[in-house]
């Protein structure tokens, strides 16, 4: 994944991130065994109904964060780690968000 061009993308990858079900919802995919983990496992972990964690979960792979495949019943979810890196570049110094104005007026 590049750094995105547009603010708009670069926003839509941070508000999947802001709610704190779904970076525990990363966090529970990262951390498994094998790098991937079913949606029956990580039903488990949370007291909700399962419409409402499936919205958490379209949210993170429509922002590019987490890959989703389906194998017979279930959707088995993995970490797009190229989110991570983009992350980076956008947050490092001198980078698109950088600390600095991009200009200075005087």
């Amino acid at each position: 994944m590049a750094v995105p061009d547009d603010s708009a993308s670069a926003a839509r990858l941070f508000k999947a991130l802001a709610d704190p079900i779904r970076v525990q919802l990363v966090v529970l995919v990262r951390q498994s065994a094998s790098g991937e983990a079913c949606f029956c496992d990580l039903a488990d972990e949370f007291d909700m109904p399962q419409s409402s964690l499936s919205h958490h979960l379209k949210i993170l792979v429509n922002a590019g964060v987490l890959q989703r495949e389906r194998r017979g019943t279930w959707s088995w979810y993995r970490l797009d780690h190229d989110v991570l890196d983009t992350m980076e570049q956008l947050l490092r110094p001198g980078g698109p968000l950088r600390d600095e104005p991009a200009s200075r007026c005087d």
